[in-house]
């Protein structure tokens, strides 16, 4: 049986809580900020959790966290 192996680009992405809930950054504050408003990056700083929906898919893509 060959270990199954962690994807190592979820794995930079996505943390385990202690709950078991997945947290996330959330996108498009990495440049071309100029034109987006000060509040928006604001609310783009703070960190979110997965959905529900995709929770499942980022378990099986991080297997041992």
């Amino acid at each position: 049986m060959p270990k199954i192996k962690t994807v190592r680009s979820a794995a930079k992405r996505f943390k385990k809580t202690g709950t078991g809930k997945f947290k996330r950054n959330k996108s498009l504050h990495n440049h071309i900020l100029t034109k987006k408003s000060p509040k928006r990056l604001r609310k783009l700083r703070k960190s979110t959790m997965v959905s529900k929906s995709d929770t499942k898919r980022v378990a099986r893509m991080i297997p041992h966290k």
